[in-house]
């Protein structure tokens, strides 16, 4: 909640600064600009061309108030605007008489600068400074090129120029600062939400390792202890399965950390390593494309394949085959008569067929469909 109203309070901050430049720039260009206009109107070369320079400007000022009434931005609107600025304080300076420049008839010099802003308060800062530029420019070359300047027209107009260009030129900066802390606000919310949710991830997942060890020490910390003192025999063709099956458990245990696309298969193919590492040669084929099992599913499903690889002499064949409402996981193989493993979660069934040497043993898990509103 808390960011939510620091994101708030900067989008009034960013919102009340357009809002005051646009009062700024209305005060400049209707108040100061038109006053002086009107009073040396009679003077210009043609009246009809600074009027039509005055009411560009303030068409801009007008869609910027619309603009802010309504929530949005200029968009792709800008650059017209912007030309549309420059147009009219190039017209103007057409029209304006000699040895003007930057004195009360020249009075776009100190408008047309602050309409410009209002449309560029929310570009990065360069864009403004470009535009101040080329708005000073635009009168430097009036003043240079159409007029004879003395040191005190070139002196004029520098001190005007510093505010001309200083003063937007600070208004632009705060907007600018403004953009810089929410951004760098926006991403420290982002890092730290992901940083939250990295931990949440790594302590669940400890969470389930440690409870998936608790859960192996059941029955791998006394087979563990039977072979240190002495009691159980390593040779011992039962020990030798129980320590296959515990081996591909611990395989199984840490493949569940993995991130891969099938997760099922993934930990199948730990399990049959195992089998792999004492010789006997195991085919493993997938067919369709199934929902991923949660973690407990997919234990039961694989559970049934560790015991019967763990006991086969030389060969298995491991199947997988799914669709959206069924998975089925199968494996046969040389073997004796082994223990049909009990499931721990509801939807899963296992089934298993002896012959002679061979076993076949099927888990099967069936996903509950998903209700849709």
């Amino acid at each position: 909640m808390s960011d939510v109203n620091e994101e708030v309070t900067r989008a009034q901050l960013r919102h009340g600064l357009r809002i005051a430049t646009l009062l700024v720039a209305a005060a400049t260009v209707f108040g100061l600009g038109l006053s002086n206009l009107l009073r040396y109107l009679d003077v210009h070369e043609s009246p009809l061309t600074q009027l039509a320079a005055f009411a560009a400007l303030g068409a801009v000022l007008a869609g910027e108030a619309a603009l802010l009434v309504r929530g949005r931005s200029w968009g792709r609107l800008r650059g017209p605007a912007i030309a549309v600025v420059l147009a009219a304080s190039a017209l103007s300076y057409v029209t304006l008489p000699d040895g003007r420049t930057s004195t009360g008839v020249d009075w776009i010099f100190g408008a047309a600068n602050w309409a410009g802003l209002v449309v560029l308060l929310d570009r990065p800062l360069r864009s403004a400074v470009l535009f101040l530029l080329a708005h000073d420019l635009t009168a430097l070359l009036h003043l240079v090129l159409l007029d004879e300047p003395s040191r005190g027209d070139l002196a004029r107009f520098a001190t005007g120029s510093v505010s001309v260009i200083g003063f937007p030129l600070c208004v632009a900066v705060v907007a600018t600062v403004l953009r810089g802390l929410s951004a760098a606000a926006a991403a420290s919310r982002e890092e730290i939400e992901r940083v939250r949710v990295a931990e949440a991830v790594a302590a669940e997942s400890h969470r389930r390792r440690r409870q998936r060890f608790a859960e192996l020490s059941v029955t791998t910390v006394p087979l563990l202890e039977g072979l240190a003192d002495g009691s159980l025999r390593p040779e011992n063709s039962v020990v030798q399965r129980r320590c296959a099956i515990e081996a591909a458990r611990m395989r199984r245990l840490f493949a569940e950390a993995d991130t891969v696309a099938d997760p099922l298969l993934h930990e199948l193919r730990h399990c049959i390593d195992v089998a792999d590492r004492k010789g006997v040669v195991v085919e493993l084929d997938a067919r369709g494309q199934w929902p991923t099992p949660p973690v407990a599913v997919r234990r039961d499903l694989t559970e049934a394949v560790l015991i019967v690889l763990a006991t086969a002499a030389s060969r298995a064949r491991v199947t997988v085959v799914g669709g959206a409402d069924l998975v089925s996981v199968s494996v046969v193989a040389d073997c004796g008569e082994v223990d049909v493993p009990s499931p721990a979660t509801p939807g899963v069934r296992v089934e298993a067929l002896n012959n002679d040497d061979t076993v076949w043993m099927e888990a099967q898990w069936q996903p509950i469909p998903q209700r849709t509103s």
